[in-house]
């Protein structure tokens, strides 16, 4: 018997449910060195701002007990900057390309989602492939209502969502904070303002304390928890993501198995995502694509629509 693990969100078809995350594995370059990128469903590439950024001062990155905290700070050459000097290179693999798209305004969304749509349209009129899907983050400060993200309250997102898809035509993915308030009311929100997708979770809020120097260990303050200690608590808001939504789920959070990864689609993802992971192994992508071969073998399992939201 020879399983399928071909998977379908928005028209974009994957080879395998597994996309690497966004800000984990830069633009590919880097690990395309340890092996064959063309082997994996899809890239969520390093996260875009209208204009270049140059990320956070201090410490970026602190290793856990289960994970790892990191507070970067979105460093990125900026959206024009990264379609006219990386894309084209990314599009030469046979893998789904997701672009990563934040900011800290509606307008920031809006101006950069018009300009991948304009790449996009020109690259469509000289026959060259672009992007295939738009990730849309949300967890983003929002600079004009005081600081707060866009992904906690439902409505603030709702006018992101909502002028980003309107100045794009490409399948779109909302990627939510689980600092929302409501996850299920959030989820529903993005499909009814026409996201073709949602994916979930992004880092949360998380603390270190150097006691020896008795200071913050982030100039920030606080920073991004990923990694296995979330799993538990990403697996859960997945389920009621996907049970709240008809369009497809991807879900992300502490995945480091094939196990893992099957039981996120059991509780109704079609995608997940693979972060923190990458950094304890250079070659995550590779080996999770032909241990989930060998689970679904084992396992009998012809498809993963045969198992895909079996958990009520």
């Amino acid at each position: 018997m020879k399983s399928s693990m071909f998977t379908e969100i928005a028209g974009v078809g994957l080879k395998n449910p597994f996309i690497m995350a966004s800000g984990t594995f830069g633009f590919g370059k880097e690990y395309s060195r340890f092996y064959d990128l063309n082997e994996l469903g899809g890239i969520s590439g390093k996260g875009l701002t209208l204009h270049p950024k140059a990320g956070n001062k201090g410490i970026r990155v602190y290793e856990t007990a289960a994970g790892m905290m990191n507070s970067v700070g979105l460093e990125n050459p900026g959206v024009e900057a990264f379609l006219a000097q990386e894309l084209d290179r990314m599009t030469a693999w046979d893998t789904a390309i997701l672009i990563n798209l934040g900011g800290g305004t509606i307008e920031d969304y809006r101006e950069g989602a018009a300009l991948i749509e304009a790449d996009r349209l020109k690259r469509e009129s000289e026959g060259r492939r672009g992007a295939d899907m738009i990730e849309l983050n949300i967890s983003c400060p929002n600079v004009k209502e005081g600081g707060i993200a866009f992904g906690i309250d439902t409505e603030a997102a709702r006018r992101v969502v909502r002028e980003v898809r309107r100045a794009t035509k490409m399948p779109l993915a909302v990627k939510l904070s689980p600092g929302a308030r409501d996850i299920a009311e959030m989820s529903a929100m993005c499909e009814a303002e026409g996201a073709d997708a949602v994916s979930l979770i992004n880092t949360f809020s998380a603390m270190k304390i150097d006691v020896r120097r008795r200071k913050n260990v982030f100039a920030n303050g606080y920073a991004g928890l990923s990694g296995p200690a979330i799993k538990p608590i990403a697996l859960r808001m997945v389920h009621q993501a996907a049970k709240a939504v008809s369009i497809p789920v991807i879900g992300m959070g502490g995945v480091c198995s094939a196990e893992d990864a099957v039981e996120f689609i059991m509780a109704g993802a079609h995608a997940v995502q693979i972060g923190t992971y990458n950094f304890v192994n250079l070659r995550a992508g590779a080996e999770l694509v032909r241990d989930l071969a060998a689970f679904m073998e084992e396992e009998k399992i012809e498809s993963l629509d045969e198992i895909r939201g079996i958990i009520a």
